[in-house]
């Protein structure tokens, strides 16, 4: 079927000839111009004069001798003049923070009063009035007070009378705002759109004969009229000068009910516009077609279809003019990365790869790509260092830095600032040492002190990585764009603040200063390169107007998406907007759905697409134009869900054998060069696949910068204090009494400074700045060391034998029959007696019990009923004893978290025995055989490392991922 701009163009050839030239062509965006210039070529086949081609908005700003002021100047403009209202009150100045909000409404309502040439001073006075009638704001629906909620952060109901009245003062000064606020501009010789559509209807344009240049207005493809242009275009076409094109269907034009056919009917019946084509016709009826409509799991799913769905429609791009075949309309316009990333870029037609031409206009943003990330990065660093008036940054933030592929770090620096940050554990790392690195780095964690200076660096920091990548040649040509886009938006926020704003430099101020740079560049956004008359075309559907498709594809046909359930904030309240014409929700719905049929009204196939999987975002119901088109249409409708398949593979656990490799390693434990530790011990016991990941492959932990110092940590600093704290009385006296422990115990905050440096840093004498975490940490330090002087306390006299212990001794086992022997070494934390008896004494700060079934549940790896404590402490016994050759040893658990309810002795099941006497020395000996039974599990070369089947093994384990598991 004929495209619409195919139509026109042809009707203007005829109409127009050779003063075709001498024609301005109005579209209402810019997509249109090379589909209607490429059908006048076709037509005319030689070299002619093209007319002129605007857009609505640049077409009318010709009008106006006043430039169309940016977003931050009508901001910052605005502020001024509402500021010089409230003092002029008697009222305080108002935060620039807290009216940016505020001033988006304000603007916005400004903008359709100019567009819909409302009184400005007439509406705002009836507000008020109403206002002060009805004190319970009851012409206000409940939607509409909820709104005022969200705006008045103090709304209630006790306070109710009171934002009323704040609202009464603000409608009161709005008219003289509206109006100070255009001359201020008008001064700068600056205006805003809205104002130039109103002046130029209002026929007080500066320019008024901008329109004599052309002998004909030609306005293609237009629908929803603001009533300026209205105004304009009924008396340009009174004077002779207009053809006014529109894109109709007696489908919804002829009946009252379809809202797709609101705005053309006003344009034709109401305000009289002549259509050029003359009558509607009967396209989507006279079309028939089958619809396809895809149901998906998910938003970025409904992407994963046209993988398949567009093999099938390639072959139409064979053709040389193929602009118009296929096209992607995205309802949901963040669908854009997800389809960019699943179209198939070629084509299988026999042996030969065909390559398939995208072209996207509707803007690569910025927020998808490195350059926002580093932007991002940039204002988080800029909040950390104002918000928390501090001059050290996040360690994360340095390492992101560091990391970034556009920040030209070589792996070389890389490696040496994080080894640095890593060996002096920088969780908080100093502005200073940061700085002394010179170029980038020392711009980018260089904290800012005014507005301006923001702007100034953040600018100077895109420039450096823009000249870089020039110069290394490793610029990419959307990349380039966004570089050159981002500098020009912030370059334009610099001249705003530095004309209005330029001493802003508290904190207060200064994050709000980073909150705009941040919205400046979240809207920013660039279109990529293609061919717009080549292959699939990807839009918006804003986009696709006035353009027609053979094979149409729409994403997001999602109810609340098409059309959007959602409208601007604003000021004025519905029943007001609907008594002066002011657009409502209405509006919405009636312009999604024109263009949605106008997409059926020249396509041969259509696929509608929405994600079923509904959400807090989505409903996952498809739109509601699908079900009036499904029973109005006659159309066939084919329904398909979408799934994708899973790939779930049955997770295997990793066996490990024996080999020769791994035989090396295990036979250096029998040769008496490596020596068996208690924590190889529990860690074979726990799970033979870690052991073997830890102790035989070596495979260690990335060390990491500490941000929050993990059990292990605190554990370490804990028996430094009491190492210290011993060690010295010890040297005096080995004798400790409670007198001489309470006496000392003031040491105990200085000895865990000392051991937070020495764990840390590995430099006991290091002065550290301890930030707040970190003081949690002493002070946790602190009680525990305290909690073990109480029951020392309690406990003394008692002599103090050995600190830190070291000692090791053999042990023979055999494996399937031959004798093996083995080293076993600990380090034991204290030795001491007490009455006669000798004690080893194990520190323990995390969630180890005293409490135990049996033996045989201890060491049953595949079990839940694990006491990594009892076995060590049980192993320190042993080989303390043989190594010293002592007997009737009683080892004693000091476990921070059970020792006042429990004591330090082992629990032997519900009876409660506790393990001494006659009762220990039979544990002992029932571990001795159950260690020498692990030994020769461990050491049998038919018995490979498997990984435990308790999955509680593996909650915590670094391996995980590793295990199968």
């Amino acid at each position: 079927m004929k495209p619409f701009l195919r139509e026109v163009a042809e009707d203007l050839v005829l109409k127009l000839g050779d003063d075709l030239q001498h024609a301005a062509i109005v579209f209402n965006n810019k997509r249109p111009v090379a589909y209607l210039q490429d059908h006048l070529a076709r037509i005319i086949n030689k070299p002619f004069w093209s007319p002129s081609f605007f857009t609505i908005q640049e077409f009318f700003a010709a009008s106006s001798e006043l430039k169309v002021a940016d977003v931050f100047t009508q901001f910052f403009t605005l502020y001024q003049q509402y500021n010089k209202l409230a003092l002029r009150s008697g009222e305080s100045k108002i935060e620039p923070a807290k009216f940016y909000p505020i001033a988006r409404i304000i603007l916005s309502d400004f903008s359709q009063i100019d567009n819909d040439l409302v009184n400005a001073g007439k509406l705002f006075e009836q507000m008020e009035e109403f206002a002060e009638i009805d004190y319970q704001f009851d012409y206000l629906s409940e939607e509409q007070q909820e709104f005022l909620k969200g705006f008045w952060s103090s709304y209630s109901e006790g306070k109710h009378k009171k934002q009323q009245i704040q609202f009464i003062k603000m409608w009161q000064r709005m008219p003289e705002l509206y109006r100070d606020y255009h001359e201020a501009l008008k001064v700068q010789g600056l205006t805003t759109m809205g104002n130039i559509y109103r002046q130029l209807a209002e026929g007080k344009a500066t320019l008024p004969g901008f329109t004599e240049t052309y002998g004909k207005l030609v306005f293609v493809g237009f629908n929803a009229l603001s009533r300026a242009e209205a105004v304009v275009f009924k008396l340009w076409q009174d004077q002779g000068k207009t053809l006014f094109y529109f894109d109709t269907d007696t489908y919804y034009i002829n009946d009252p009910l379809q809202e797709a056919g609101l705005f053309l009917r006003k344009n034709l019946q109401v305000i009289g516009l002549v259509n050029a084509l003359a009558e509607s016709r009967s396209l989507i009826r006279a079309n028939p077609k089958t619809v396809d409509v895809y149901k998906t799991q998910g938003q970025v799913a409904q992407a994963k279809i046209l993988s398949t769905a567009l093999k099938a429609d390639y072959p139409l791009l064979k053709e040389e003019n193929n602009a118009g075949k296929i096209a992607l309309i995205l309802a949901d316009e963040s669908l854009l990365l997800p389809v960019l990333q699943t179209i198939p870029t070629h084509y299988d037609e026999g042996v030969e790869k065909h390559a398939v031409n995208i072209n996207v206009t509707m803007g690569y943003p910025l927020v998808a790509s490195s350059i926002f990330g580093l932007a991002d990065l940039w204002l988080n660093v800029q909040a950390q260092l104002i918000q928390g008036d501090k001059d050290t940054v996040y360690h994360r933030e340095v390492d992101a830095f560091l990391s970034h592929p556009l920040t030209g770090v070589t792996e070389q620096m890389r490696s040496k600032i994080q080894q640095k940050l890593l060996a002096e554990q920088l969780a908080e790392v100093p502005l200073t040492r940061l700085q002394g690195q010179k170029g980038l780095l020392a711009t980018f964690f260089t904290r800012v002190k005014s507005s301006v200076e923001a702007t100034n660096t953040l600018q100077a920091i895109f420039k450096h990585i823009l000249e870089q990548q020039l110069a290394h040649k490793t610029l990419r040509q959307t990349e380039a764009d966004l570089f050159v886009a981002t500098i020009k938006e912030l370059n334009r926020l610099h001249d705003a603040l530095s004309t209005y704003l330029p001493g802003l430099t508290s904190s207060k101020e200064l994050s709000f200063i980073l909150s705009l740079i941040q919205k400046a560049v979240q809207g920013i956004a660039v279109p990529l390169t293609g061919e717009p008359l080549q292959g699939i075309q990807v839009m918006g559907l804003l986009e696709s107007r006035n353009l027609d498709f053979e094979q149409v594809y729409i994403l997001g046909v999602n109810e609340g998406l098409l059309p959007q359930t959602s409208v601007s904030p604003s000021f004025i309240p519905d029943s007001i907007r609907r008594a002066y014409g002011l657009p409502v929700l209405e509006n919405q719905d009636a312009i999604s759905a024109y263009m949605f049929y106008r997409l059926l009204q020249r396509s041969g196939k259509v696929s509608l697409v929405y994600n079923a999987q509904a959400d807090d975002t989505n409903t996952g119901e498809p739109t509601r134009f699908l079900r009036q088109l499904e029973y109005e249409s006659g159309y066939q409708f084919n329904y398909l869900e979408h799934k994708q398949s899973i790939a779930t593979e049955k997770k295997i656990p990793v066996v490990i054998q024996k080999d020769e490799k791994v035989m090396e390693v295990l036979n250096k434990y029998l040769t008496g060069e490596i020596g068996l530790s208690a924590s190889a011990l529990t860690s074979y016991v726990n799970c033979p696949l870690q052991f073997f990941y830890k102790y035989v492959a070596k495979i260690e932990e990335p060390k990491e910068i500490s941000e929050n110092l993990e059990a292990n940590y605190i554990g370490s600093m804990l028996h430094y204090v009491l190492e210290t704290f011993y060690g010295d009385l010890m040297a005096e006296d080995p004798i400790f009494t409670k007198e001489r422990i309470s006496a000392n115990r003031k040491r105990v905050p200085e000895l865990a400074i000392k051991a937070f440096a020495q764990v840390m840093f590995e430099n006991v004498s290091l002065q550290v700045n301890h930030n707040g975490m970190q003081k949690v940490v002493l002070a946790i330090v602190e009680e525990y060391a305290n909690l073990i002087l109480d029951y020392d306390e309690n406990e003394a006299p008692f002599e103090v034998l050995a600190l830190e212990k070291k000692d090791k001794v053999s042990f023979n086992f055999k494996v399937n029959g031959v004798g093996k022997s083995i080293t076993l070494h600990g380090i034991i934390d204290r030795i001491d007696r007490k009455n006669g008896t000798t004690r080893i004494v194990d520190y323990k700060t995390g969630s180890d019990v005293l409490r135990y079934s049996n033996l045989a549940d201890v060491f049953d790896t595949n079990g839940n009923k694990q006491n990594k404590a009892l076995i060590q402490t049980l192993f320190y016994t042993y080989v303390f004893e043989k190594a010293n050759a002592v007997d009737w040893v009683e080892p004693n658990l000091y476990s921070i978290r059970n020792m006042r309810k429990e004591g330090t002795f082992f629990i032997e099941g519900r009876e409660k025995i506790k393990l001494n006497g006659e009762k220990l020395e039979s544990i002992k000996s029932e571990f001795v055989g159950f260690l020498e039974a692990k030994l020769s599990e461990l050491f049998d070369e038919q018995r490979p490392f498997m990984p435990t089947e308790n999955e509680a093994g593996f909650a915590y384990s670094p391996y995980l991922t590793l295990c199968g598991m």
